[in-house]
């Protein structure tokens, strides 16, 4: 198959078998460690029948590749759990037991996703604009005191960590100025317009920190751009600077654009452990901190599946994308 048929078949195929290989890892990594892995999946305050059970649930006496076997067919068509009295049936795609709270990790982590899948859509679309919008200007102004400006505040704000802007934000938005409430997370389908002004503070936190990276990578590739020799040629026939910048440049910004947004989106949704946490938001990344704290493993494991899923998903996506702003690369 060729064209763009085959261009999308063979990174879906890629994707495919980045997630198997990614998998493979993690499982080795967390299940496959020295010491009592049933007693550090269970969780420091199992009894010694909960880590006998859940040794026999991990099939730890089986040799290795018949575990993980066991462990891709939880995902692909379901596992049962004895929970002592009675087997509990985990529906693919199944990513175990958490023993601490004995809820199935799926419906924890599908509970928590809808927090983070709002605060990481929210932010990317803040720091698309305000990033896109500051590397333009930059150039469009190169040379002038806007631009050292402009670079400063830039190199300033990838500098400042997140929860820093956070604490300020919260402290003279909230606090001293009373202009928004302290955010606290209401799901869009109860009230959008609190979901929307609780999240503000959250979005500008993470877009402010994010958008630098994107002003800075927009300024670099329009400014290479420029610098071509079809763009002289544009300037030798009269076409207008802002011509040159918006329907040449820009365009030249757009794939970098493109890579850097699929994985800083694709880790958001694996959960922004510390904005969520600064908020008090109830999502995959506070979540994931819980979870670290009670050592439990299940659940820690599921979580990091989830980001790597997101992550490879989020890439393939923007490699057709990429494809769709440049043919040139169905090609290659």
């Amino acid at each position: 198959m060729t064209g763009f048929g085959g261009f999308i078949l063979r990174r879906a195929v890629g994707a495919l078998v980045t997630l198997f290989a990614l998998s493979v890892i993690i499982y080795v990594v967390f299940y496959v460690t020295p010491g009592n892995v049933a007693q550090i999946t269970c969780g420091p305050r199992c009894s010694p029948a909960q880590v006998q059970q859940v040794a026999g649930q991990l099939h730890l006496d089986d040799p290795l590749y018949a575990r993980y076997w066991h462990f891709l067919q939880g995902l692909f068509v379901g596992q049962d759990y004895s929970t002592g009295t009675s087997v509990q049936h985990c529906s693919a795609p199944c990513l175990g037991l958490s023993y601490q709270s004995d809820q199935q990790v799926t419906e924890l982590i599908l509970a928590k996703l809808p927090v983070t899948a709002s605060l990481a859509l929210g932010a990317m679309v803040l720091w698309l604009v305000i990033g896109v919008g500051t590397g333009v200007l930059s150039v469009w102004r190169r040379g002038r005191l806007t631009e050292r400006l402009l670079t400063t505040l830039t190199l300033a704000g990838m500098s400042t960590p997140v929860f820093v802007i956070g604490l300020v934000l919260m402290i003279v938005v909230c606090g001293q100025l009373e202009l928004l409430p302290f955010p606290q997370y209401v799901a869009f389908t109860d009230d959008p317009e609190q979901w929307a002004w609780n999240l503000l503070l959250p979005w500008l936190s993470l877009a402010l920190i994010e958008s630098a990276t994107y002003a800075r990578l927009t300024r670099a590739s329009m400014l290479e751009t420029l610098a071509e020799d079809h763009v002289r040629t544009f300037r030798a026939y009269g076409v207008g600077e802002r011509g040159i910048i918006w329907r040449h440049a820009l365009r030249g910004a757009v794939a970098p654009l493109i890579a850097v947004n699929a994985n800083n989106i694709g880790v958001l949704f694996g959960g922004a452990v510390l904005t969520e946490t600064l908020f008090g938001l109830p999502g995959i990344g506070q979540e994931m901190v819980e979870a670290v704290k009670v050592v439990d493993l299940p659940v820690v494991v599921g979580m990091v599946l989830v980001t790597g899923f997101f992550v490879v998903l989020a890439n393939a996506v923007a490699d057709v994308l990429y494809a769709v702003a440049d043919r040139r690369v169905v090609l290659t």
